[in-house]
């Protein structure tokens, strides 16, 4: 039975929910899991996936949904509503159904966006491990990277402090000659803290470290979070940490993370992160939780481990890729799938009448402030002029060899007429539809979804990369910038385009992953430009180079690693019951 989604909060439901939530020992026998594959962790687990996928090694894979949506609002179209959905209303009908999804980081929880647990029946629990760090991934990702810096700084502190025969035998270390002035990495915490975005560390003398300019990220946007989502197992992991750039020399050679002996210790720090965490759909269909990379700097998806295991244990498995089409699916497509070998069945394509009504040129659509009367009252006009917003997006899916399944993400304002613009447009673009109202009524909201998905996981698809690794790295950006985004092509500043031609030059970057980085509220790399622009290029600025993550990131457009705090941010409405310790006012 479905809550009320209207009157209740989401914690609420949550709360509600979770007073029934299966057991370890509960999940273990559902899942037909082995007692020492899972570890507990309260009223959670981790999977211990090596022992998972060494038992199930010969089993074949499941059904691989992913779930992608046309340009969001600032407010967000409900991607991790829609996959709670799926798995609700796929449970439902009885199907062998699972998922895994990001970790939300405590940056927007604590912020204006709030969690991102999905919401009213379509919501995860147990909701406030999940909003408040659940496992400790994030925390221990913290640690790790910090120690880098921890390193890196003490390194330049001793080798300023003593000359080559003292820094031999005080500190058994060779002098790097780290360019102060060439620092890659900064440090991170978990917030969004504008204050910390550019800071001097070192000050109050020659025993109080290195003086010099430093900087916060936010720790989702660290290159080790990025790498959590793509290693294949803890080896790899170990592997990749060791290549990560801290720095350059004074003649310009990379200082590495190995370069400091520190990639062991980071990786004992990050031991516990490389397994999955059980949690669940209010309904109770299980869904992991494992990785939360940036969408635009990193891949934006949950783990390949996630979806692994997921294939193994679950007839049908759902996953998610952070922002629109044109990013999250764009690399689920490009990167995340020829990194983990896995071929897509079907793609879903969330979509709201909110968003479209705003591409076709509806009134500004602010966080934090009430949506005006375009958004709350049919509009046929307005919404018929954002729709090629969607058959963009339809399109896009569809040059993967990819026949999308648009979900349209029904909001209590929507109307019948304009559910049936919007479908017959999806139809008419040769894609499969149905409108979803999982957030107000659950799995039984989801049915027409469900069915339309295992359908189209029946067809056979086509999958197919849009460029070979082969393909030098302007080549590829320019692919991306007409086939992905519509633009005409791709423009470079001198100094972006002298640091492409050095590393296409490089054969050691030539497995690298392309990581194309710009606004997820745009197709463009202006996020004020709505709809389907014609006419115009893709200004390419700098290369971003993550060597422990193998990413280069052309960057369109300036992309902060540290959020701001707003004015009037979640944690306000946020406390704890003192008498029975629960949390309320989580969104």
């Amino acid at each position: 039975m479905a809550y009320d989604a209207v009157k209740m909060k989401d914690w609420q439901i949550a709360e509600a929910a979770e007073a029934n939530m299966p057991t370890p020992d509960e999940w273990r026998e559902k899942l037909n899991l082995q007692k020492d594959e899972m570890l507990p962790y309260g009223r959670i687990s981790k999977l211990d996936f090596l022992k998972i996928m060494e038992r199930l090694k010969d089993k074949p894979d499941g059904k691989y949904i992913e779930v992608t949506a046309i340009t969001p609002t600032p407010l967000g179209e409900g991607k991790t509503t829609t996959t709670m959905g799926i798995l609700e209303g796929m449970g439902k009908r009885g199907l062998n159904v699972g998922g895994c999804i990001r970790q939300p980081s405590g940056g927007p929880t604590m912020n204006i966006k709030g969690t991102a647990a999905g919401g009213g029946n379509a919501l995860l629990i147990p909701m406030t491990e999940f909003s408040m760090g659940l496992t400790g991934d994030i925390n221990d990702i913290t640690n790790a990277h910090n120690l880098a810096m921890i390193a890196l700084t003490a390194r330049m502190q001793h080798e300023r402090n003593y000359n080559d025969e003292q820094l031999a035998k005080r500190t058994r270390m060779r002098r790097l000659d780290i360019d102060p002035t060439r620092v890659e990495m900064g440090w991170v915490i978990d917030f969004c803290a504008q204050s910390l975005r550019n800071i001097i560390i070192g000050i109050g003398g020659r025993m109080n470290g290195f003086m010099m300019q430093s900087k916060f990220g936010i720790t989702v946007s660290s290159e080790l979070m990025a790498m959590l989502s793509i290693v294949k197992d803890l080896a790899d992991l170990r592997e990749r940490m060791d290549n990560i750039t801290a720095a350059f020399d004074k003649k310009g050679n990379p200082i590495t993370t190995g370069d400091l002996e520190v990639g062991g210790a980071m990786t004992a720090w990050m031991r516990n992160t490389i397994n999955p965490t059980l949690a669940c759909t209010v309904e109770y269909q299980p869904c992991m939780v494992h990785a939360g990379p940036f969408a635009n700097i990193a891949v934006g998806q949950s783990s390949i481990i996630g979806d692994r295991v997921g294939l193994k244990l679950f007839d049908y498995h759902v996953t998610e890729s952070g922002f629109a089409a044109d990013i999250g699916f764009e690399k689920f497509w490009n990167v995340k799938s020829r990194l983990s070998g896995l071929k897509p069945n079907v793609s879903v394509l969330t979509t709201t009448i909110r968003a479209l009504k705003m591409h076709g040129g509806g009134p500004r659509v602010v966080a934090g402030l009430p949506l005006t009367d375009a958004y709350t009252k049919e509009d046929l006009g307005l919404l018929q002029k954002g729709i090629p917003n969607m058959l963009h997006h339809i399109n896009v899916i569809r040059k993967s060899g990819i026949n999308p399944v648009v979900c349209i993400n029904r909001f209590h304002a929507d109307t019948k007429a304009e559910i049936a613009m919007v479908r017959k447009a999806a139809e008419a673009a040769g894609a499969r539809c149905a409108m979803s109202s999982h957030w107000a009524d659950g799995g039984d909201g989801a049915l027409e979804l469900a069915d339309v998905i295992k359908e189209a996981c029946e067809e056979e698809n086509k999958f197919k990369f849009l460029y070979p690794m082969e393909m030098k790295l302007r080549e590829r950006v320019d692919r991306v910038a007409k086939e992905v985004y519509g633009a005409d092509g791709a423009t470079w500043t001198p100094e972006a385009e002298a640091k492409a031609k050095k590393l296409e030059a490089d054969s050691k970057y030539d497995d690298y992953a392309t990581m194309m980085v710009k606004t997820h509220l745009s197709l463009t790399h202006d996020p004020a430009v709505k709809g389907v622009p014609k006419g115009w290029t893709l200004p390419i600025r700098d290369v971003l180079i993550y060597s422990g993550a193998k990413f280069l990131c052309p960057c369109a457009g300036t992309i902060s690693l540290m959020p701001g705090t707003s004015s009037d941010p979640a944690f306000r409405k946020v406390d704890v019951d003192v008498k029975t310790g629960k949390v309320s006012g989580l969104f």
